[in-house]
């Protein structure tokens, strides 16, 4: 991930920092499983990055059972102690608030370790987000279809990025950013939507495999529920359209030429799986049938 260099404090004019730098300040998290920046205004993250391969989801066939892997079933949601208590979202925040905490990295990406998986629940990792339709159901079909792309890819790079974006008032035909902030007093922002960039890697052929291949795609989706036969590619934006909205560089000018399009590269179906309707099957935007049954393990 690129970034500016930071600002070279020594040239302020005379002695106006003689105090400090008042920010803001990013956080960086470098976790077991995962990287991110932490927003301490809206306290949730700015962004995540993970590096997901075969290997790293414990899907390798010839691995041995690893009884070290991580257990969702042993992690629960925790405070992050390690960021200044001000700035930092509460259990008592999402209580009762409407929505669900939602992994921005999803606990099924970090079963290398029970510290890895702990990782993902630390409040640091969540944002708020609508539970029924898409916490539960849409978005976890995108994150399952990000970890399926390992099948096909060697090296699959995940970025998850809340994002608050305007709509036009029809009033007054004015653009405006509206959002809840949940918590008492309020405390954590509700971003309006969410997005995931995705840069996979392989080989150009098992003759050439130091040629690299990439594909690139971008997806914004709202925090509200999303129909299940919705076609995930209907989310396509291009990178610059999140870089700009959310203040980014993810890539280089020269990655993003290089790149193939991810959806020309492979399939963007999204596979639903539902606990609440297992013996239906829905139409896809592909216009094939899905499949419903239990949801992608996250």
């Amino acid at each position: 991930m690129s970034a500016s260099a930071a600002p070279d404090l020594t040239k302020a004019p005379s002695d106006v920092l003689k105090y400090g730098h008042p920010g803001p300040v990013c956080d960086i998290l470098q976790r077991t499983a995962y990287a991110a920046g932490y927003d301490r205004k809206l306290r949730h993250p700015a962004w995540t990055a993970e590096h997901l391969t075969l290997a790293s989801l414990g899907k390798v066939p010839s691995e041995p059972d690893d009884p070290g892997r991580g257990d969702r079933g042993n992690s629960q949601f925790k405070e992050d102690e390690t960021l200044p208590e001000p700035f930092r979202a509460k259990l008592s925040d999402y209580f009762r608030s409407g929505y669900d905490r939602g992994h921005m990295v999803p606990a099924a990406d970090a079963k290398i370790s029970q510290t890895a998986m702990d990782e993902t629940f630390l409040l640091s990792n969540i944002a708020p987000q609508v539970g029924a339709g898409f916490n539960r159901h849409y978005w976890a079909y995108v994150e399952d279809w990000c970890r399926r792309l390992t099948s096909s890819f060697s090296d699959v790079y995940v970025f998850t990025v809340p994002l608050y974006l305007p709509r036009q008032d029809p009033a007054d035909s004015k653009w405006r950013v509206s959002y809840e902030v949940i918590g008492n007093p309020p405390n954590v922002a509700v971003p309006t939507h969410f997005a995931k960039v995705v840069l996979a890697s392989r080989p150009t052929s098992p003759a050439t495999p130091k040629i690299i291949e990439l594909s690139l795609g971008a997806f914004v989706l709202p925090n509200a529920p999303i129909p299940d036969n919705a076609r995930l590619e209907s989310f396509s934006v291009p990178v610059e359209t999140i870089e700009k909205a959310a203040g980014l560089t993810l890539f280089s000018d020269k990655i993003k030429k290089e790149s193939k399009q991810i959806c020309r590269s492979t399939s963007c179906d999204v596979t639903v799986r539902r606990f609440d309707d297992a013996q239906k099957t829905v139409q896809g935007g592909g216009g094939r049938p899905m499949r419903l049954g239990p949801p992608p393990s996250r």
